[in-house]
């Protein structure tokens, strides 16, 4: 028998197509599958820039790895998340070529 205190946080649904399991696992697709955007963005960080990735869809482990590589190659901090990120300063040229010799399709909005 199920208990009270687990039913407290269900939403029931009329929907006849309505899942109560989990969503399924996200696959992170191949680089060369996926297209990131490469933008310079100075709004609302006190004038300072930062290079903005992207268009990333997959896992957030993923994200954060690739972010990983990025600011260790650039030699700068940054961030990971919700499918961004974010690499102090302007290394847009230097992040373009390297995110193309990992196999990741580029586009730069600037």
């Amino acid at each position: 028998m199920e208990d009270w205190k687990s039913k407290l946080s269900f939403a029931y649904s009329t929907n006849p197509n309505f899942n109560t399991e989990e969503e399924e696992e996200i696959i992170t697709p191949e680089p060369k599958e996926q297209k990131l955007y490469i933008e310079l963005d100075k709004r609302n960080r006190s004038g300072k820039s930062v290079t903005l990735i992207t268009g990333f869809i997959g896992k957030e482990e993923d994200l954060k790895e690739l972010a990983k590589k990025l600011k260790s190659k650039c030699g700068v901090g940054g961030s990971a998340k919700d499918g961004e990120i974010i690499i102090q300063g302007d290394f847009r040229e230097k992040i373009d070529n390297l995110l193309t010799e990992m196999g990741y399709k580029t586009k730069r909005k600037n």
